[in-house]
């Protein structure tokens, strides 16, 4: 079924909420599912709807409101997990389900040790080839586009590898999935195993090939292209590559590099690059993981130059040094400039350039917080626009907030810090020493919260340029089961962004807690 039009099926929302420390709510996994359909992705893969009632609450809202793309529910081969995912994506005009197995000796060894399975690896494998196929012909019954993945196929036995895809063909699966779940793979052994598999099974021109790569080793995005270059016609990844562990391929960096070595690739997709950059930071932000400088295509470093030679090179032709130019992917030459003076109107028509979507009351508070900023700041930038949504506009229900806080340090002076926190029962107040001003402010916290988690890491950093900076704090704190939570806080006084951060994670926590409820 090889063609010249290339599949590109996100999983952003799936795999790449998975990343350690990571949690969106229905309004930012809504936000940014509108914001893959500008960006033109065929396939939204919007998680899987059987592991909560949030994430089924969230496949269902995108199946509804999330038109001209295909809306993707992630299930386990079991009847139960496909019966659940076909009723969260009954309102999408055009559905997947996506199930699957391991498959290598070691998935199905580990996975099937019951001996209801059988009591030998063979006749498990024997049961875990019937079990995909049922899972299947069950995913037929609500849409006729299924896909399956072949969980672990970089380590798994080649001979049964290929049987299973076979019979998974057979029972009506439409595009086949062949993960690299582990990074394990290298590109000309994982580029010749999809060149075999579309050769040698005989029924292979009935399904579509799909590459899903994992960065374990750094090679996903090499592993997806040598992929695509022998055969795969859809390419699955996650914006940024973030994701489990290192992370998936990434998104962009696949589309460029297929689009710009069209002469090598010969194929394309029906991405609109120009949406790239937005659709970076807007993921950055609302997942807390800032996309680093010197990232392709989307890095804040991707399209500078400094060197005396390069700049020279540039200005007399771009070309000498740049093989993509910014505006392709959506990226400013310059960051717009932002001041009190805008106004709202200004504010919201620039928020919409960077596909935001708030209502007036949101607007409002947005607004308020800008006034603030530009008044420290004097120019306020898009970078500072991203933070200020994280900030303000979020959807973590906040059980206490911060109303007041002052420190007090100095040389020869001991470090304090009074906090006001106001929480369900009323208004709480706290005073408290520690080694710096810093700590100081989170002990405060703990005593008015009476919340005492685990601080695991802390860092703080410059989100935009100048004396005027904002800072973002970003910490790490362990729940009682020692999972990590992931907080975060801004402002242009970094101690104050620091006791946000930390708020902000006591919040997560306890939000969490109540979603496992």
């Amino acid at each position: 079924m090889a063609s010249d039009k290339l599949i590109v099926f996100d999983t952003t929302l799936r795999d790449g909420e998975q990343a350690a420390g990571t949690r969106l709510g229905l309004r930012e996994k809504l936000e940014i599912a509108h914001q893959l359909a500008r960006l033109g992705v065929d396939v939204i893969e919007a998680g899987f709807p059987i592991s909560s009632p949030q994430d089924f609450e969230a496949v269902n809202t995108i199946a509804k409101e999330v038109t001209g793309v295909t809306i993707c529910g992630l299930t386990r081969a079991v009847v139960k997990d496909i019966d659940v995912a076909g009723k969260a994506l009954a309102p999408a005009k055009k559905c997947r389900i996506h199930t699957g197995l391991g498959i290598s000796d070691i998935h199905i060894a580990s996975k099937f040790r019951d001996d209801k399975y059988g009591k030998t690896l063979e006749e498990k494998k024997q049961r875990a080839l019937e079990m995909g196929v049922e899972a299947v012909k069950r995913a037929r019954e609500y849409t006729d586009d299924v896909e399956f993945y072949c969980e672990d196929s970089g380590r798994a036995d080649k001979g049964y590898l290929f049987k299973l895809v076979e019979a998974i063909i057979d029972a009506g699966a439409t595009t086949l999935n062949i993960p690299d779940t582990t990074g394990y793979s290298i590109p000309a052994q994982y580029g010749a195993m999809i060149a075999d598999m579309i050769a040698k099974i005989p029924n292979s021109d009935k399904a579509i090939f799909s590459v899903h790569c994992h960065d374990d080793l750094g090679m996903s995005v090499a592993n997806s292209l040598a992929g695509v270059q022998n055969g795969a016609r859809q390419i699955e990844g996650t914006i940024n590559g973030i994701g489990e562990r290192a992370g998936n391929a990434s998104l962009e960096e696949m589309v460029m590099a297929i689009r710009t070595r069209q002469d090598y690739f010969e194929v394309d997709s029906n991405i609109n690059a120009k949406e790239f950059y937005k659709t970076s930071r807007m993921v950055s932000e609302m997942l807390g993981m800032p996309v680093p400088a010197n990232k392709a295509i989307v890095g804040a470093n991707a399209f500078a130059h400094s060197s005396g030679i390069h700049v020279d090179g540039v200005i007399k032709n771009p070309l000498t040094y740049e093989i993509i130019a910014p505006e392709e992917v959506g990226s400013p030459k310059s960051a717009v400039v932002l001041t009190a003076r805008t106004g709202r109107a200004g504010l919201k028509h620039r928020l919409e350039e960077l596909g935001y979507s708030l209502n007036d009351e949101e607007l409002e508070q947005l607004y308020q917080r800008f006034l603030e900023v530009a008044d420290k700041k004097t120019e306020v930038f898009d970078e500072d626009l991203a933070v200020l949504i994280g900030d303000e506009i979020r959807s973590v229900e906040e059980a206490y907030e911060l109303k007041y806080l002052h420190v007090a340090c100095g040389t020869g002076t001991l470090p304090t810090a009074s906090v006001r926190v106001k929480t369900e029962s009323g208004i709480k107040q706290a005073a408290a020493c520690g080694d710096g001003p810093i700590d100081a402010a989170y002990e405060a916290i703990r005593q008015a919260t009476g919340q005492n988690p685990e601080l695991h890491s802390y860092s703080i950093r410059a989100v935009t340029g100048g004396k005027e900076a904002m800072g973002e704090a970003s910490v790490k704190i362990l729940d009682a089961n020692g999972n990590p939570v992931m907080g975060r806080g801004v402002s242009t006084d970094i101690i104050e962004a620091s006791a946000k951060a930390y708020m902000d994670a006591i919040n997560r926590e306890i939000s969490r807690a109540k979603s496992k409820e």
